[in-house]
């Protein structure tokens, strides 16, 4: 069984934080994204060995369990279970980590008369054991997969279907209004093919929301800017002003100052899966000083400034 190094793929050293290797993933899944690379198959292989590192190395107890028995991490308990129970049995003479297989480790064992195995090293090996009228075999569960998706601002307020690609085969989506940026969704069943019977592993997506150039979501209130004349903000009237889903027109006090917040209710962003519920708008005015002045107007201000 060859030894996977994810770090390698990743191409991180085994002291990388946890940032690091998200940094790390991020740009490799981007460059070699069946989206950006499509009918190349070197590139999917690529995508599919970035996927996996990053699902064992970004949670840290799989990594705890990778970095001590290598690609065989996901049977560290059993491994452990069998080590002990042979070990009073005197069946292990001298043991090395499980990842020894591919990282340099070493173990032996003796094993019984008629396998020279354990049936969980034999299931690891591939090999199977068989007496008189029985035999067994294990199943294992597929390997989980992770993916992102970019998403803009306007996308993520609007439930929407998405088309990904993923293993060659195209999936279907439902993406509710409200996602998140970094927010983790989980298809069951969607991930690598289970063996020998074992269930899927499962598909995580995480969500990248792209900056809005006017509008800045905090939770679910949106935060814009509009422009207030200054004859308007110093005599009241009202003012045309944008929100996520429209213009709206709104009554301007006299006086109003330059920084003043006007909350709109409701005109913010969509609660995630509650239908009919949204955030606040909060507009702020920016007051716009006049700088061409014609001279009529220069005395006008003068007289003002005077009285």
């Amino acid at each position: 069984m060859a030894f996977i190094d994810y770090y390698s793929i990743l191409g991180i050293s085994k002291t990388a934080s946890a940032d690091d290797i998200k940094k790390a993933y991020r740009k490799l899944a981007r460059k070699y994204h069946p989206d950006i690379n499509p009918n190349d198959e070197e590139a999917k292989k690529k995508f599919q060995q970035i996927n996996e590192a990053n699902e064992v190395l970004s949670d840290p107890e799989k990594r705890k369990k990778y970095d001590e028995y290598g690609e065989n991490w996901k049977h560290a308990e059993e491994y452990e279970k069998a080590r002990q129970q042979q070990s009073r049995n005197g069946g292990f003479a001298d043991y090395g980590s499980f990842g020894g297989f591919g990282s340099g480790g070493s173990f032996s064992f003796d094993g019984d008369e008629e396998g020279g195995f354990s049936d969980f090293f034999e299931s690891l090996f591939g090999g199977r054991r068989s007496s008189a009228g029985s035999s067994r075999s294990r199943g294992y569960r597929g390997q989980d997969y992770t993916s992102e998706l970019h998403l803009s601002l306007r996308d993520a307020a609007e439930t929407h279907k998405r088309m990904l690609t993923l293993d060659g085969k195209n999936l279907r989506i439902t993406i509710p209004a409200g996602v998140s940026d970094g927010q983790v969704i989980k298809l069951a069943g969607q991930g690598s093919p289970g063996k020998n019977g074992g269930p899927n592993g499962d598909l995580y997506i995480t969500f990248i929301i792209e900056e809005d150039p006017d509008f800045k979501r905090v939770g679910n209130d949106l935060y814009t800017n509009a422009n207030l004349n200054l004859y308007t903000a110093v005599l009241g009237g009202e003012q045309t002003v944008n929100t996520f889903t429209g213009k709206v027109k709104l009554k301007v006090a006299p006086g109003t100052q330059n920084g003043t917040k006007v909350r709109l209710k409701g005109k913010g962003f969509p609660v995630y899966k509650k239908d009919g519920q949204h955030g606040d708008l909060i507009i702020t005015y920016s007051v716009e000083i006049p700088t061409s002045l014609t001279d009529e107007q220069k005395e006008l201000f003068e007289k003002l400034a005077k009285s």
